[in-house]
């Protein structure tokens, strides 16, 4: 067995909606049948014996090591702590290789469950050993080092379950929510709206006290220190005892509190230097430490905080019972964990011995040693939820304190006896004020009720009911696909929208190009929609992206299919079927909004076809409204487009939308048939989206068939009483509409310039020239620029093969060179004649015509 290719799906793909590893995998003939391997079996449970079953799809399939490779990559991913539950195997056309694929909720962790499950099957093959705990310890740690942790991640949930779109822009805690124009950004629990002045106040702890005691907020006296004598001074100003701690520390790193002799503040002192330059020294307030979450102005949770400590049992020493304390799942290393680890460090090991105790120490039954001073959850502390006990007063004051310094969202440290009085009564008061204060201790405290703060933060970023999202159309099929990308992009600016357009030919955002080339896939649409000024956007989905990633989205408001044709890449990537494309392309179809809409090809059978796995509704359109799909589905009160005489109709029930062809430029009239189709899916998009239909007839009308606003869509141009036409035609089906196209247009002789792409089939390429000569009277024939895996010569002698015994064509010739092509055709052609270009390197292409038709 061996796997030969492994890509990351980083979005919804052709097999889930989920993220998913998928691996090519081949297996020799001896493989094929695990069940007929002797031993196989027990040999693979001997060192995974937590498995599970092997047929995970039903026992009457001949199940191969593939099959194998898939469970098992599952099962270490899923005992290591992951919630995944989707994998399928598909064999492919190839014998003996199969596609896995296996959900994922980490990549990195994705594909080392990949690697370590081929391991597994090769060390039962080999009779080699195999650790699976150790393996299972390993992918762990990994998905707890790359996964968000439990503050963002609360953040994250809170959004998916209002339906706002994320994407993690860093593998730390920054995430954006939303998109384009309508995105808000966050980190751990800090906003991207919060004042970088407000969080320096913040980490000024001196500062802050003074602008709390100004607005009348009960603090602790105390001030900032220069030395150890400076300090000592300060505590015998407020008296004795007292807390030692950095100016602008966080997560309680370097703070002793309760310090009662000179002796401690010196050592106090020490510790808090390792963790800044400025010390501050202030009175300690007896009693527990709280801690209040104050979220937009409003108290949304409250904490008490307890110091890491363990309770003797008369049997076990300090350190055994820290380690059994640290044997809860809930307590870890770092952040992702609920709770954290209790350390027995210096600082630690410096508090008990105040008490007269060491690590090796068995403390009596009962008995409860603190371990620090401190109560920071980072430090190994625990918390209990107090939310409903909170005095409305100490509510006040701590949402005063988040007002004063100007934080949106806020962690306001309290320390007092208790929460159901004043903190004026019982001589509290509030000793700091934390920007980006951690979430741990109220969604998962040690006692007490969870507190889903995650909620109140989102309702923060986004007023109720929106969901960050804007207008999103993907555009899918064989051929149109760019052009009618192109006029949505057009009608939705028409509409005051700033539109990001993605496609063959680029990015756009706001008329400006931010990206040129092959953008059709999903990195693309990622960026555009990331991009500050995109109010809606319109992206061009191509079959490559879907199958190499996935989508860069995780729903559409409208999906487009124009088409789909024999000329789509078929044989590549074991599509080798029409209705394989069909399945690929439908992905868009099948991730559409609930409230959104698919505009569908009725003629096209596999794509009416599409209809039924839509979560929306669907609007179809086809050029015959008397076609059986368009004539149901108008009955039935749904949305059409047709082709009525000599205007483009938009019916639903019994309303009806006309626009005459005369009036849309890009299909001269009505005789490019093709375009209408392109203008027709157009419409629907638009109409989907919500545009008026005096917009719609305003873009429509100004969206000119030219070389700027459609490149190489049947670009029309005069030269010398010649008509030249280009066009980035490259398959069959399009040869067929560029044909009726030129058909219905005047010319005394016709002539066309044509390569071949060298990843379609041999069949395909042949065709096209088949196609052509029938109409043609001269064919220049030249190789493109790019053979992409062919042998030289090897594509122009399949597109000679396609002219023999062509019925019409009296003259082909081949040039190399796509410009020397281009120049050969001009120079044959006289008034009234009609050359089509059909081009390869389309910028370079067009502005080659373009220097020729401005020096006739």
């Amino acid at each position: 067995m061996q796997i030969t290719r492994t890509r990351a799906l980083r979005g919804p793909n052709l097999w889930t909606r989920s993220t998913a590893i998928e691996a090519i995998v081949h297996c020799d003939d001896s493989e094929l049948l695990y069940t007929a391997m002797p031993g196989f079996e027990d040999r693979l449970r001997a060192r995974f014996p937590t498995i599970g079953p092997l047929q995970p799809h039903g026992a009457d399939q001949r199940l191969s090591l593939a099959h194998v490779l898939e469970v098992a990559a599952l099962s270490l991913q899923a005992q290591a702590g992951c919630p995944v539950t989707f994998s399928r195997t598909h064999e492919t056309v190839e014998h003996g290789t199969f596609q896995v694929v296996v959900e994922y909720t980490e990549e990195a962790v994705g594909k080392l469950a990949m690697e370590r499950a081929e391991a597994l099957i090769q060390a039962a093959l080999n009779g080699t050993p195999f650790d699976a705990e150790a393996t299972i310890a390993e992918l762990r740690e990994l998905d707890e080092d790359d996964r968000i942790g439990p503050s963002t991640g609360a953040i994250v949930d809170a959004a998916v379950a209002r339906g706002i779109p994320f994407r993690r822009l860093t593998s730390g805690s920054l995430v954006q929510l939303g998109w384009g124009s309508r995105a808000r950004r966050f980190q751990a629990a800090e906003l991207d709206s919060t004042s970088a002045v407000a969080e320096s106040i913040a980490q000024d702890k001196d500062l802050t006290k003074r602008l709390l005691h100004a607005a009348g907020v009960p603090v602790p006296m105390g001030r900032p220190v220069t030395d150890v004598e400076d300090a000592w001074a300060v505590a015998q100003e407020v008296g004795l005892p007292v807390v030692v701690k950095p100016q602008d520390g966080n997560q309680g790193k370097g703070v002793v509190v309760n310090i009662t002799t000179r002796e401690g503040l010196e050592a106090a002192y020490k510790v808090a230097s390792e963790f800044g330059d400025e010390i501050l020294v202030e009175r300690f307030l007896p009693g527990h430490d709280f801690r209040m979450l104050v979220v937009g102005g409003q108290l949304v949770a409250a904490a008490r905080r307890e110091p890491p400590q363990v309770l003797g049992d008369g049997t076990h020493t300090i350190r055994e019972l820290v380690n059994i304390v640290n044997q809860d799942p809930r307590r870890g290393s770092g952040h992702g964990t609920a709770l954290t680890k209790i350390r027995l460090d210096d600082i630690a090991i410096a508090r008990i011995a105040s008490e007269g105790l060491s690590p090796d120490s068995v403390p009596a039954q009962g008995q409860r040693v603190v371990l620090r001073n401190n109560a920071n959850l980072s430090t190994g502390g625990s918390a209990t939820d107090v939310t409903d006990d909170v005095h409305p007063e100490i509510a006040a004051r701590a949402i005063e304190a988040a007002q004063t310094i100007g934080l949106h969202i806020c962690g306001v440290d309290v320390v007092c006896e208790t929460m159901l009085k004043p903190l004026e009564e019982q001589s509290g008061g509030i000793v700091e004020v934390n920007a980006a204060p951690g979430l741990r201790m109220h969604l998962a405290p040690s006692f007490g009720r969870p507190r889903n703060v995650g909620v109140p933060m989102v309702d923060e970023l986004f007023a109720p009911g929106d969901d960050g999202r804007i207008p999103l159309v993907a555009v899918t099929g064989t051929n149109g696909k760019t052009t009618t990308t192109r006029v949505i992009a057009h009608l939705f600016t028409s509409h005051g929208w700033r539109t990001a357009m993605t496609n063959t030919d680029g990015v756009w955002v706001n008329g400006r190009q931010i990206d040129s080339g092959d953008c059709s896939g999903p990195k693309s649409a990622r960026n555009a929609l990331a991009h500050p000024e995109t109010d809606a956007a319109v992206l061009e989905c191509a079959r490559g992206g879907i199958l190499r990633e996935g989508l860069g989205f995780d729903r559409c408001q409208v999906a487009v299919v124009t088409n789909v044709g024999e000329g789509d890449h078929l044989g590549l990537n074991f599509i080798t079927t029409k209705e394989d494309v069909s399945v690929l392309k439908r992905v868009i179809v099948q991730n559409v909004a609930p409230t959104g809409y698919a505009v569908l090809n009725a003629a096209d059978p596999l794509v009416a076809a599409m209809a039924h796995v839509c979560p929306g509704k669907v609007i179809f359109f086809a050029a015959d409204r008397h076609h059986p799909v368009m004539a149901t589905h108008r009955a039935q009160g749904s949305r059409v487009v047709y082709v009525d005489g000599d205007s483009i109709v938009a019916a639903e029930g019994s309303w009806r939308e006309s626009i005459p062809l005369r009036e849309i430029p890009l299909t001269r009239g009505g005789t490019i048939t093709f375009q209408v189709e392109n203008i027709m899916a157009s419409i629907g998009a638009a109409w989907a989206s919500g545009l008026p239909w005096q917009t719609i007839r305003r873009g429509l009308a100004g969206f000119l068939n030219d070389s700027d606003n459609a490149p190489a869509r049947f670009n029309v141009m005069d030269y010398k009483g010649a008509t030249i036409i280009a066009d980035y035609g490259h398959n069959p089906d399009a040869m067929r509409a560029l044909v009726q196209a030129v058909e219905a247009m005047p010319a005394k002789k016709r002539s066309v310039v044509i390569s071949g792409a060298g990843d379609r089939r041999d069949q395909d390429i042949v065709e096209q020239t088949q196609i052509l000569g029938k109409v043609f009277d001269d064919v220049i024939l030249y190789q493109d620029a790019c053979q992409r895996g062919r042998e030289d010569g090897e594509v122009l002698g399949l597109l000679r093969k396609g002219l023999e015994g062509a019925a019409r064509t009296s003259y082909s010739t081949e040039i190399h060179g796509e410009f020397l092509a281009i120049d050969h055709a001009l120079a044959r052609l006289q008034p009234g004649d009609l050359c089509l270009v059909l081009v390869d390197q389309v910028e370079e292409a067009l502005e080659h015509l373009r220097k020729h038709v401005e020096q006739q």
